[in-house]
């Protein structure tokens, strides 16, 4: 009777221990080592009248794949920023905290936006920023210190209802130029 107690104590711990370990397991959205190019599509400020400028490319260096986003920023004419994003309905993100990237920049603030079945409107996102620095870093940013851009949107967000991520340059007249080696969620 007692080892079958002590066999019921294990079990669940190691049941325990293995779902927290799943669940804390990173979900890798691109590390562009795959022909995923056509899953990324940028946008600039240009669809509502701006006049910002940019550009993604794909690159190889080193053996290992990143994308590269450039270009100009600019407020005029009510713009203020270039993105690229992509969908990520696909991914089973549920029980995730966070976004973890491995990115490199010009030394600029940057922002991520994500997107969920609350965001109908172009201007509707959640938005969490970092500075990217010359060197790759590791960027860990938890789903709790994203802002919603406006009060209509719930506060909190879900991995589970996740539907978009982006990489933003916004907000002010810059050069941007920032370095995406990998995306995911933890």
């Amino acid at each position: 009777m007692k080892s079958r107690v002590v066999y019921e104590v294990l079990a669940a711990a190691v049941f325990i221990f293995s779902c927290r370990y799943a669940l804390a397991e990173p979900i890798m959205i691109d590390d562009f080592s795959d022909n995923t190019q056509s899953e990324w599509v940028f946008v600039s400020d240009q669809v509502m009248g701006g006049v910002s400028t940019g550009r993604i490319s794909f690159k190889v260096m080193s053996g290992y794949s990143y994308v590269e986003m450039s270009g100009q920023v600019s407020t005029k004419n009510n713009g203020g920023f270039i993105q690229f994003r992509r969908k990520i309905l696909d991914f089973d993100l549920q029980g995730k905290t966070g976004v973890v990237l491995t990115v490199r920049g010009n030394g600029q603030r940057y922002f991520i936006h994500l997107r969920n079945q609350w965001t109908m409107l172009p201007w509707q996102y959640y938005q969490a920023g970092f500075d990217a620095t010359e060197s790759w870093q590791e960027v860990r940013l938890p789903l709790t210190s994203f802002k919603s851009s406006s009060k209509w949107l719930p506060k909190a967000l879900n991995g589970k209802t996740l539907s978009s991520v982006g990489i933003v340059a916004f907000g002010r007249d810059h050069t941007a130029q920032i370095d995406l080696k990998e995306i995911g969620f933890y």
